[in-house]
């Protein structure tokens, strides 16, 4: 009994402190007020550095599941409020961020602090111009949404602690308001025309389903309570139990109950018939900004799709010469059957492909000190993409750890459909999600030390991403591709990105239908058509963003050409690549002045 007098409690604790953010959040908005009027008296240095503090602060509190992935404590208790008050809340923020950072005079501050300025106003800037478009009525896809960001959040959540679980729980029974939010703004979304399309939402009722089972202690909400640490008394640990199944039973089915119902009775059968972005509100406007955003440049839409035609045509030479040299006989096409189809390149369990994925990561590992000066402390590991998402996910993701919350990174393989996941593919593919590609990249920047927090974290998807795809090319440096099947597949993941290129500004652009873009990504590449049919499904929902990855590499390609022209004999591949990674990702611009001065550093 007493112990469920303390989670009584714990229970009274966290919705008092629920209720005390959004004073916290209300002080923040008055200080940042203040510090546009310039009333404390502060200079423009120190206005700056207080508002990294407050952007910070305000970031954790708004957003508690960042807040997780960080390992701060704030908001553990809580889901991102998606009322219209918390709408307008973080518009205005927006706002009143570009406002403090116009007041501030740039000749006034250090060089140092000019730099991280420029980002800082550059990043504010970009997040304004996009109040433009009703990004937040776009609630849910089958890429993400209510129906996954429950799972997700809680299998990154810490229980090591009573207080920990019950943070848990009280995110449970937070689900209810937040669905109910989404359908609010999903609603919205149908009056004015911004949905997905309708062809790409086809999973998502299976997806929801997936949440819901009989039994409570079956449900991946639940697998922290599984298992629970020594530090947990066990009559506790059963009291939280009992409590964490009655908090699915009665607050989790009921909510996902009433999203399977509207998305099955509104959502999919008012979502628009058209795959293109120009054709939601405002819509050429929103793309073309989608597309400044990710690939950090000015490129037009033709432009890019003009590069992407140029780099499918010279990597299908390539692709041509290695095909020759394993004495196939027959046409392109007819390789590429051969790969999809013929058994030596599958696995055919789960287990294998994961053994297979885990040994070129460990092979990779000490390669990394050839290449490298600088390493990450963060640990990384291996794992499978959960069941309930991976009929409609991509092939692989990475997910980031934190020092700071005890989390290793984690490289996610997917093992749905093993007739769909060849071995060809598998070095390339872990190279660009783990070492040295997003792990490496994302644990440095968050180890970086002297640096405002959003310079430690992920952002501008053409340096991330690019970075990634740069990543694949090192294979070769590092002992890989040493099989021509691997080589091609190697080819086949830069190949993919080439036609991202035509195929993102072919169907939001140019009017191509998804079946044009299926049948491009298919004539020109060796994955299988299942992976083929959820890449051009991902395109479709997020446009613009699978721009950035070959802009971005085509970038640290030419910069490291022209490094190593410069510099001679002197071009030292740890110190570039160091120097690339060192002070975090930027826009590309910004990384060619980096690289520039860096170069003239050594001359």
């Amino acid at each position: 009994m007493k112990y469920l007098i303390l989670l009584a409690a714990l229970v009274l604790c966290t919705s008092v402190a629920a209720a005390d953010w959004r004073e916290d959040v209300a002080a923040i908005h008055g200080e940042l007020d203040g510090l546009i009027a310039k009333e404390q008296g502060l200079s423009d240095v120190q206005r700056l550095q207080r508002f990294y503090e407050l952007s910070y602060d305000l970031m954790m509190l708004e957003y508690p599941g960042f807040a997780t992935a960080l390992g701060d404590p704030r908001g553990q208790d809580r889901l991102t409020d998606l009322s219209q008050d918390g709408v307008h809340r973080r518009r205005r923020a927006s706002k009143n961020g570009l406002a403090l950072l116009e007041s501030i005079d740039r000749s006034a501050l250090p060089e140092a602090e000019r730099v991280n300025y420029d980002l800082l106003r550059d990043t504010v800037q970009r997040q304004v111009d996009g109040l433009r478009f009703p990004q937040e009525l776009l609630q849910m896809t089958q890429m993400s949404g209510p129906q996954q960001d429950l799972s997700r959040l809680l299998a990154v959540m810490p229980n090591a602690s009573a207080a920990q679980l019950q943070n848990q729980i009280a995110r449970m029974e937070a689900l209810p308001a937040y669905i109910d939010q989404s359908i609010v703004l999903m609603r919205n979304g149908l009056e004015a025309g911004a949905t997905p399309p309708k062809i790409t939402l086809r999973d998502v009722p299976q997806q929801i389903r997936n949440q819901l089972v009989d039994d409570a202690a079956q449900s991946p909400l639940l697998a922290g309570f599984a298992e629970m640490p020594a530090t947990v008394d066990p009559l506790q640990a059963e009291a939280l139990r009992q409590q964490a199944a009655e908090a699915y039973r009665k607050h989790v089915v009921p909510a996902y109950e009433r999203l399977l119902e509207f998305t099955e009775t509104e959502y999919l059968p008012g979502a628009r018939e058209s795959i293109a972005a120009r054709d939601l509100p405002d819509g050429e406007a929103w793309y073309a900004h989608n597309v400044a955003v990710r690939t950090t440049t000015d490129f037009t839409p033709q432009q890019i799709h003009d590069i992407g035609l140029a780099e499918v045509s010279r990597i299908r030479g390539e692709m041509e010469a290695v095909i020759q040299s394993t004495g196939f006989e027959g046409s392109f096409e007819d390789f590429l059957t051969f790969l999809r189809t013929d058994p030596r390149f599958y696995h055919s369990s789960a287990e294998d492909l994961m053994r297979e994925y885990r040994d070129i990561a460990k092979r990779a590992d000490p390669e990394l000190t050839r290449l490298f000066g600088v390493l990450p402390r963060t640990p990384y590991g291996v794992i499978e993409v959960p069941d309930y998402a991976a009929p409609s996910q991509t092939t692989a993701y990475y997910q980031r750890g934190s020092l700071k919350a005890g989390r290793p990174g984690y490289f996610f393989a997917n093992t749905y459909a093993l007739d769909t996941r060849p071995r060809w593919e598998m070095e390339a593919l872990t190279l660009h999600e783990a070492v040295p590609g997003h792990h490496l990249q994302i644990a440095i920047q968050q180890e970086l030390e002297d640096l405002p927090w959003f310079r430690q974290n992920p952002s501008y998807t053409a340096f991330i991403e690019g970075w990634g795809l740069y990543s694949e090319s090192l294979g070769e440096e590092m002992g890989f591709y040493k099989d021509p099947y691997s080589k091609f597949g190697q080819l086949t993941y830069e190949m993919w990105r080439a036609i991202r290129l035509v195929v993102d500004t072919g169907m939001h652009y140019l009017g191509w239908s998804r079946q044009q873009a299926i049948d491009f990504f298919k004539e020109n590449a060796g994955k299988s058509e299942h992976d083929i049919v959820v890449e051009i499904d991902r395109y479709i929902v997020w446009p613009g963003q699978a721009l950035a990855y070959k802009i971005g590499e085509l970038k640290i390609k030419e910069l490291r050409a022209w490094a190593t022209e410069a510099l001679g004999d002197n071009f030292d591949i740890r110190a570039f690549h160091d120097e690339v990674l060192g002070k975090g990702a930027v826009p590309l611009s910004v990384l060619e002045a980096n690289i520039r001065a860096w170069v003239e550093e050594q001359l």
